[in-house]
């Protein structure tokens, strides 16, 4: 993890020096551009193990830049989290659509965003070592690990490397009530700062991508929320 390489795709240069004074201690790698454009240029020469993107960026937008970054087949595992100074729900479902793994919303601390890059490096890392099973299935919902693919009839499905380990999780427990706080400690590991609101917009999102299943997943009222195991 020390040696990870970090794209920062951001035009403002305070912020910029600031996560570069901040990222200075970790050990990491980075990378900087100032639009999307330069960001997937330097991602394609360079390679990026996370990826921090602005939305708001001159010409090409963070949000079409995301797009663009997830079409490419090499670059979709790559964990992708959004800064944004667009804190509404909407604008944040949209992102996490288009396969953003995490977003922090402007303005944020650096101790944070540090803690969720971590977080997004050690999920890539310990995928296949969590104890997980290594193939799922659920009527026609599958996921296979060693692959990182899920797919719905066969379809494969665009989630991001968040989506994938929140499923992964559901479908390895079928019938479990999990909190909001125990999803949170499954996927980003424990003291991690997001919000149960936050894992709510994510859940929104993933539900989305499934289609049809995402009934699979229900809410319990004052819990959380619950895989239902047999698939239809």
């Amino acid at each position: 993890m020390n040696k990870a390489v970090i794209l920062i795709i951001e035009d403002d240069p305070e912020i910029q020096e600031m996560l570069s004074m901040a990222f200075s201690d970790e050990g990491w790698k980075l990378h900087r551009a100032v639009t999307g454009e330069d960001g997937i240029r330097m991602l394609t020469r360079y390679g990026a193990d996370c990826i921090i993107l602005d939305i708001m960026l001159p010409g090409m937008d963070g949000l079409r830049t995301l797009k663009k970054i997830k079409a490419e087949p090499r670059f979709r595992s790559v964990p992708v989290i959004l800064a944004t100074a667009k804190g509404e729900e909407p604008d944040i479902v949209t992102g996490l659509e288009l396969g953003a793994d995490d977003y922090v919303v402007k303005p944020y601390s650096p101790r944070v965003l540090i803690a969720r890059i971590r977080a997004a490096l050690r999920r890539m890392e310990e995928n296949t070592e969590s104890g997980e099973k290594q193939f799922c299935q659920a009527g026609k919902l599958t996921i296979d690990v060693p692959r990182h693919e899920a797919a719905w009839e066969g379809k494969a499905l665009p989630l991001s490397a968040t989506e994938f380990a929140m499923l992964l999780h559901f479908m390895s427990h079928p019938d479990i009530v999990f909190s909001r706080d125990r999803i949170i400690a499954a996927i980003h590991g424990p003291d991690y700062p997001v919000t149960d609101r936050s894992i709510d917009v994510q859940v929104l999102a993933l539900r989305k991508k499934l289609g049809a299943a995402g009934e699979m997943i229900e809410t319990i009222r004052g819990v959380g929320y619950r895989f239902r195991g047999s698939g239809s």
